[in-house]
């Protein structure tokens, strides 16, 4: 049996692999979705024995599968945003106490102390629905901050400014989270020169403005904000961890996500370091669901594991919740 424990004390590349493959043998016995999809490619679980070798669930399964691992109550529903009329994805989480704990030892990992920050979200179009995952994150981390003026500022843009600019005057550590084209609205009341605040972008224009390569878009927050470096989350729905850039577009995963690449034309076989291709996704929080996840996501990965977002595969859905480069 793999316990949160194990998934979460991760400390090497060995032990990162060796619970992999019971994860991955695990899901093959219980997730009849997936296990149905490693039969088609003719995968015999008991000869896996790298990582290379696991199959990979093609994301789209979580628009038309329920894709879990066990027969306990679904404790939430994540879905993906998407414009009318698009089916979206639904991720159906029998323990949310998983999610909870990744995502508040991923933070952990990478900023500190939750109480050290005031939580600003900027997620209009997120929170005009149910369903985010993003959303249920970042709730629970504006009330984990214990902070008063943490919380959430919708259209509300003259209070925001005027918070902002308080709170950086105070030398207060803030954490401004949303998404890119409300980023981009603000900036355009207000031209800022934050000292003490981190702005996080979570991708996404919906829609609302052109979409920009990622050294246009944070050039323009970095002026519109004074600060020298725009960071982003990189999540999504059919999952339960992220990772998170501190600059440049260079994401970093915590101890129990990593990335492989895989060749654009043989979706079976991986690419080299710095070469690009589809990004798969191995996170091992997702044990009730799938763990082996092949986005339509296109990246690197650098030598040091950290990894790029370049694009999107053609013809693939809009979705909000991940960064997003076309």
């Amino acid at each position: 049996m793999i316990t949160s424990s194990d998934i979460f004390a991760i400390s090497s590349q060995k032990q990162f692999e060796k619970i992999a493959l019971k994860v991955f043998r695990f899901q093959y016995e219980n997730n009849l979705v997936y296990q149905e999809f490693c039969d088609f490619l003719k995968t015999d679980p008991h000869k896996v024995k790298s990582l290379q070798q696991i199959p990979f669930l093609p994301i789209q399964f979580f628009k038309s599968h329920e894709v879990v691992s066990n027969t306990n109550p679904i404790q939430e529903t994540f879905t993906s945003s998407g414009t009318t009329g698009m089916i979206t994805s639904k991720h159906l989480v029998t323990d949310v106490t998983l999610y909870e704990e990744s995502y508040r030892k991923g933070f952990s990992e990478f900023y500190g102390n939750i109480e050290d920050y005031v939580v600003l979200a900027l997620l209009p179009s997120y929170l005009e629905r149910e369903g985010s995952s993003l959303i249920y994150m970042v709730k629970d981390l504006i009330a984990l901050s214990n902070h008063p003026e943490s919380g959430f500022y919708l259209h509300n843009h003259d209070e925001l400014i005027t918070k902002l600019i308080a709170l950086d005057q105070a030398g207060q550590n803030v954490i401004l989270i949303g998404v890119t084209f409300a980023l981009l609205d603000l900036i355009e009341k207000h031209e800022f020169q934050l000292q003490h605040t981190i702005i996080m972008e979570t991708g996404g224009m919906k829609g609302k403005r052109k979409e920009m390569i990622r050294e246009e878009l944070h050039e323009q927050l970095c002026k519109g904000f004074g600060v020298s470096a725009i960071h982003s989350e990189y999540g999504m729905t059919e999952l339960l961890s992220q990772a998170y850039s501190l600059g440049n577009g260079v994401f970093e995963c915590p101890s129990w996500i990593q990335i492989l690449v895989r060749d654009t034309e043989d979706a079976l076989a991986y690419i080299q370091d710095g070469k690009t291709g589809g990004i798969n996704v191995i996170d091992l929080a997702n044990i009730n669901s799938c763990s082996f996840i092949a986005t339509q996501d296109l990246g690197k990965k650098n030598p040091n594991n950290s990894f790029e977002v370049l694009g999107r595969f053609d013809n693939s859905d809009i979705r909000g919740c991940n960064l997003m480069v076309l």
